[in-house]
């Protein structure tokens, strides 16, 4: 395993399980089956309805709480509400969150901010960031903030590399985190030719090429899925590395595309938005 080292140095994994989508029998699976396949950096969030899930399969794991990197997101419509915090740890079964985001730029996100910190100068959260907010949006929290964020969770692909946005978050200590790392499964994209012809050379797959670029660009991935093998093989990255040369011909296939972008309208319906987190199995 690799790590970044956050700028209050916590140490967090480059390489974990996401559980984006998926049910919370899925996602119990899923994070049971990460844990046993040496995964310790679980990424999860209020909206997705199965942090109860994943606090399960953390136990049935038998791996030590303080050997995993949990992560979750506080979603919009719980930003003002003094117990988000603790509902949410009462939702995974732990003392402590490792990493908590904002989970969107909607709402009263400064409130949220400012639960995040006091949740953090208390001892329930390690560390705190952004997800899905761009440069000004980081900027307004910068300028506000008592606890500086620590990650931006945010996409980042092959097609989509968001250079302008790494220097930046480089000159403020904030690492960046990719979801889609596999580009939303684009079939253009993960059959690249030159992901084929490097996954030749090396013996591995595309999304295995793929993710490799991540880890070595400075992007920690939380790739998803339910596929016991796909699982497997999406954590089996750190037997090789690309050259310098192969980093460079990725790099030039940036063509700041995006599969998501939100619109005022959607961040609207976002902070109004009330997932039943409390009927979560």
């Amino acid at each position: 395993m690799e790590y970044a080292v956050l700028n209050n140095g916590v140490k967090m994994p480059m390489a974990g399980i996401g559980t984006f989508l998926l049910t919370p029998d899925e996602a119990e699976a899923s994070v049971l089956s990460a844990l046993q396949n040496g995964y310790r950096l679980i990424d999860t969030a209020n909206a997705y309805m199965n942090e109860k899930a994943v606090g399960r399969a953390m136990r049935k794991s038998g791996v030590k709480r303080e050997d995993i990197f949990l992560e979750t997101k506080l979603w919009p419509s719980f930003y003002e509400d003094e117990d988000a915090v603790e509902k949410t740890l009462k939702r995974l079964d732990t003392e402590y969150i490792d990493l908590l985001l904002i989970h969107q730029p909607a709402g009263n996100y400064i409130a949220g901010y400012r639960q995040m910190e006091k949740a953090y100068k208390e001892g329930k959260v390690r560390a705190i960031g952004l997800s899905n907010f761009t440069e000004d949006g980081i900027k307004e929290i910068l300028s506000i903030c008592e606890v500086k964020p620590a990650v931006l969770q945010t996409e980042v692909h092959p097609y989509s590399q968001e250079k302008e946005l790494k220097k930046f978050l480089s000159k403020e200590g904030i690492v960046i985190q990719a979801w889609y790392p596999l580009g939303h499964g684009d079939k253009a994209l993960i059959e690249e030719p030159l992901f084929s012809e490097l996954g030749k050379k090396y013996g591995k797959s595309n999304a295995q090429i793929i993710l490799r670029w991540h880890i070595q660009d400075g992007n920690i991935v939380i790739p998803g899925s339910k596929n016991p093998e796909h699982i497997k093989a999406n954590f089996d990255l750190f037997d090789f590395s690309l050259t310098d040369d192969e980093m460079k011909r990725i790099s030039a296939m940036d063509k700041q595309k995006r599969y998501y972008t939100s619109t005022p309208e959607m961040l609207k319906k976002y902070a109004e938005r009330v997932p039943p987190v409390d009927e979560q199995k």
